[in-house]
């Protein structure tokens, strides 16, 4: 009975992993006709994305009374960030 469910699971890994490889051959040929094809809409989609994100951030940090009105505290707080996300790349690497 074990070796007929291990082959079962083999068989299906097998399978899954079939799937898996025609499934990503076939997008990444999707994914170079698209960019090729329009490469100004994604470029202005990703720089529209950006640049809402940081609008949003600024329209937050207005919200907030005390870092709206002493910019330096953001300052220290962006430094603050970034040298904990660097360290932390540091780490995981």
């Amino acid at each position: 009975m074990d070796e007929k469910l291990k082959h079962l699971e083999e068989t299906v890994v097998k399978e899954v992993d079939d799937v898996a490889k025609t499934v990503e051959q076939t997008t990444v040929h999707f994914r170079k006709t698209i960019l090729q094809r329009f490469p100004f809409l994604i470029i202005g989609l990703s720089t529209f994305g950006l640049v809402a994100v940081l609008y949003s951030f600024e329209q937050v940090i207005s919200m907030i009374p005390i870092l709206n009105s002493n910019p330096l505290y953001v300052f220290i707080l962006g430094i603050t960030a970034l040298a904990a996300t660097g360290t932390l790349y540091k780490k995981l690497q």
